[in-house]
């Protein structure tokens, strides 16, 4: 089932939440690795707000750089996968 909270294909909370999990970053590592608050990410994993779409491309990068795909069905998120 899909996140409530999903603009297209970029993150959802989920994925944000796995890829954190599986890379063993704390938000603040996360905040600071994509320059963000930790407060936006706090806020977003909860589903409580939907970031712009400049600050969930920023999470995604800092994600992406450390080895992080994701998994798309269109634009329903299917999950990760860690090269």
């Amino acid at each position: 089932m899909p996140s409530k909270l999903m603009v297209n294909n970029l993150l959802t909370p989920a994925q944000a939440r796995a890829a954190r999990a599986w890379l063993n970053w704390s938000k603040r590592e996360l905040a600071e690795r994509a320059a963000v608050s930790e407060k936006t990410i706090v806020r977003f994993e909860q589903e409580k707000s939907l970031p712009y779409p400049v600050t969930l491309g920023k999470l995604r990068t800092a994600f992406e750089g450390a080895g992080v795909c994701f998994l798309f069905d269109g634009v329903i998120a299917k999950g990760i996968r860690v090269f």
